[in-house]
């Protein structure tokens, strides 16, 4: 069964991430606006509260919230906020590095350090591997479901 996910990733892994979200097993939310660089922006010279609601309106009627990591991922201002807010709302939570992934240049990425509101929580953290991203969304689903 197709869940709705919340892909929380840094801006520069755009490309990465639409690999990732375009790998046809999950419907996807746009991830707090990152999708479109011009909401994004005009919620940034709104402030803090109004960054925070695009993320709230994101995660609306998601079940599983997925971390995308690379090299910047760890220092994204918001992770923590999504990551919080993702628990309280109940979604399943895991981590994928996505380093691996070729951008649109054919690059690789740096290594990155799990983010520590990861590792806080224990969430599972997984490397990249085509047509197994399914799996990992049903089982974080069933584990969220048993938590609550």
């Amino acid at each position: 069964m197709a869940r709705r996910v919340f892909f929380s990733f840094h801006h520069r892994d755009l490309w990465r991430a639409n690999v990732v979200r375009n790998s046809g097993v999950v419907e996807g939310v746009s991830p707090a606006g990152f999708q479109d660089a011009a909401i994004w922006d005009d919620a940034k010279k709104m402030g803090d509260v109004e960054i925070k609601k695009l993320i709230d309106r994101a995660l609306d009627c998601t079940s599983v919230t997925v971390v995308l990591i690379s090299a910047h991922t760890a220092h994204q201002t918001y992770l923590s906020y999504e990551i919080d807010r993702s628990i309280a709302r109940g979604n399943g939570l895991f981590g994928i590095r996505i380093e691996t992934i070729k951008n649109q240049l054919g690059v690789t990425d740096a290594r990155g350090p799990v983010p520590a509101s990861l590792t806080r929580v224990g969430a599972p953290i997984y490397d990249w591997e085509y047509g197994r991203l399914g799996r990992w969304v049903e089982v974080a689903y069933d584990q969220a479901r048993r938590r609550s």
